[in-house]
Formats: structure tokens, C-alpha cells, sequence
């Protein structure tokens, strides 16, 4: 199975500061789901920095979808973005957009025909259960509805890869498993890996999945 994520002692730290990952070494098959565990400051949204491009390796090499990360060229790693969906904790929706032009982005950004952006769009308003929120703006949803359109934007241009920062960390229950019951149908139907970072794996998970856990900057394997 083709690996889309190689780590082979990487280390991470922002700038001069103390290393927040030290030598860590994996690597995540094609199509996993993964979840990714630690203490709050062990460095797991660290770890999701590094894996799009945010935070360049301080050592070692991370290559993720064929693209070493350690000294990337900025063409190089916009490629690489177009590839990823991420979903943010706190949205990162554009506020001046409505909900529909939000989704719409990264279609946007990749190219797509109107008339296919369209029916993507429509497709996902659907699925995260907004067709009648699609003329509002963030401002005027909910944060469990914001962070339904930002998992819809983060699918609308069908990613190899997935990068979910605490999804679900401040959602109610409907939103939170209308969240996870997504993220599972990219995985199953979509061949989409997944990683998501969170300090609860969910019970109702119906899925095969790897558990790496962050404690004093080591990475290990959850068996």
C-alpha cells in the first residue's frame, strides 16, 4: 500500500524555540484513518502544522504525498494544498462570503467548470444539512453550523487527504456526528485519508483506524 505521509526523524519547533517533536518517526498508508492523541501542549496541532506545510521540519525529512516538506518551494507546497482539506477548530470561514461561496473556494481555487462547482456545492449543502442556510454568512450560524461548512469546504474538492484539527472539540452532539459520520464516508467511500487530532476518540466510530499518541515529544502507536 503507497504511504502518502513518510516521517523520518523529524523534529519541530517554532523558531528558537524549545523542540516540541524530537526524532519522531512514522509513516500512514493511503486511505487510513487516523487519530492523533496527547495532552493539551504535547503538539499535535503542531504535528497537523507541519503535515501542510505551515511548519517546515527544524530536522529530518517529512514527505507527504511525494513532496518532501523540508525546504519545499512555495509552487511546490500550493500543489501539494490543493490535494488537502483541513478543518480548522475555529473555522477560518471567510466572513464576508456567504455560506454557499465559502464552500466553494477551493473549487475555485482548483479550477473547476461553474456548472461543477455548482453541483458540488449543492451536493454538500445536503449532506452537512444547510441547502436553506446557503445565502447566509458565518456570522449568522451557529458554531456547530459554521464548522458544517467548513467540513463541507474541506470535502467540496475530493482531497487525497484530510487534516481535521479537534473537529468536534466545542460542537453539540448532532453537529459532532454529523462531523464524524463524514469524515468516515470520505474514509470508506471516498479512499480519503483522514487524521484527525482530538483528545477523545469517539465510541461510535464504525471504522478500522491507527491511534499514534504524542507524550514528551515521542510519537508512538497505539495498539
Amino acid at each position: 500500500m503507497d504511504k502518502v505521509i513518510i516521517a523520518k526523524d523529524i523534529s519541530l519547533a517554532y523558531s528558537n524555540s524549545e523542540t516540541i517533536i524530537n526524532q519522531a518517526n512514522f509513516s500512514i498508508n493511503s486511505g487510513s484513518f487516523v487519530f492523533i492523541t496527547g495532552a493539551s501542549g504535547s503538539g499535535k496541532s503542531t504535528l497537523l502544522k507541519s503535515i501542510y506545510g505551515a511548519l517546515k521540519p527544524k530536522q529530518g525529512s517529512l514527505i507527504v504525498g511525494g513532496v518532501e516538506l523540508k525546504g519545499v518551494s512555495g509552487k511546490k507546497l500550493n500543489f501539494l494544498r490543493r490535494h488537502i482539506g483541513i478543518v480548522f477548530q475555529d473555522y477560518k470561514l471567510v466572513k464576508e462570503w456567504t455560506i454557499e461561496k465559502n464552500i466553494m473556494l477551493p473549487l475555485i481555487i482548483n479550477g473547476y467548470e461553474k456548472g461543477v462547482t455548482q453541483n458540488q456545492v449543492e451536493t454538500l449543502l445536503k449532506h452537512v444539512r444547510l441547502k436553506h442556510q446557503a445565502g447566509k454568512y458565518p456570522q449568522e450560524l451557529s458554531g456547530g453550523e459554521q464548522q458544517r461548512v467548513a467540513m463541507a469546504r474541506a470535502l467540496s474538492h475530493n482531497p487525497i487527504l484530510i487534516l481535521a484539527d479537534e473537529p468536534t472539540g466545542n460542537l453539540d452532539d448532532y453537529s459532532s456526528q454529523l462531523i464524524w459520520n463524514l469524515l468516515e464516508g470520505a474514509n470508506k467511500q471516498l479512499k480519503t485519508t483522514v487524521i484527525v487530532v482530538t483528545h477523545h476518540i469517539p465510541q461510535s466510530m464504525n471504522i478500522d483506524y491507527k491511534h499514534f499518541h504524542i507524550e514528551y515529544g515521542s510519537i508512538h502507536e497505539v495498539n
